[in-house]
């Protein structure tokens, strides 16, 4: 006979275990998609590169929310969700751009290895970093964000030396204690935040559709976004003081 209760609760029903299961498998598909990323890198298509990239990002923003209505902690209480994300993310944020940023003759040829390796590196121990979120759901320094990194570079294409100056600038700042926005977590302005990300969203796709070529003022807003989504936990503090 089954005992029920708190000692012995009855075990998830086998449509919950699957459905749970699903959503692990959706995660785990952002690890396909790094290869194929990985693979258009390597052949220096780099549009292709940043449309693989972004279909993770959607990946990502979908397989939380997922998770948390379908419970899938305490139904499948064997399979850690966190580990598995990390292991992704870690590749769709951090391995395929870092790639894109050596090899793609952005950077000094005398630093590109170097400055490659730094940023799986330095990453590497963000991820591991137990504080990389505040009590707020704001990034302490700067959130291995390389997929946006590589992105900018490759928008903006600066010198080469500039390009090595901010890559090192972020290496470090990741490891500084400013406050970077998580525009979906934070609460304070979450609508206005997600209402600018899904501009984003739109700008970006206008990037890859025309192939980085795109007008001044497109490359102007979506710069905007990115120094908001950095300084926003100041701007937001001003505007928001009583708030946690």
């Amino acid at each position: 006979m089954t005992i029920n209760g708190p000692d012995h609760p009855m075990p998830p029903p086998p449509h919950a275990r699957i459905a749970a299961f699903g959503v692990h498998i959706l995660t785990a598909m952002g690890a396909a998609i790094a290869l194929l990323a990985m693979a258009s890198a390597v052949r220096t298509d780099w549009t292709s590169m940043f449309g693989w990239l972004g279909l993770a990002l959607v990946v990502d923003a979908v397989d939380g929310p997922l998770a948390r209505y379908l419970d899938v902690g305490r139904v499948l209480p064997d399979w850690s969700g966190d580990a598995l994300d990390f292991v992704v993310d870690f590749l769709t944020y951090v391995f395929v751009p870092a790639y894109a940023i050596m090899a793609s003759g952005l950077l000094m040829p005398s630093t590109a290895a170097l400055l490659g390796a730094g940023i799986v590196v330095t990453s590497a121990l963000y991820f591991a970093d137990t504080r990389m979120k505040t009590d707020d759901n704001h990034f302490r320094g700067f959130p291995a964000l390389w997929n946006g990194a590589a992105f900018y570079l490759f928008l903006l294409r600066p010198s080469q030396m500039v390009a090595s100056l901010a890559t090192l600038a972020l290496i470090v700042l990741t490891f500084v204690p400013l406050h970077v926005l998580h525009p979906v977590r934070v609460k304070r302005l979450r609508v206005f935040n997600l209402v600018l990300i899904a501009l984003w969203a739109a700008l970006a796709a206008i990037v890859l559709l025309q192939d980085f070529a795109v007008a001044l003022p497109i490359t102007v807003a979506l710069c905007a976004i990115a120094l908001y989504i950095v300084c926003g936990d100041a701007v937001i503090r001003l505007m928001r003081p009583e708030r946690s």
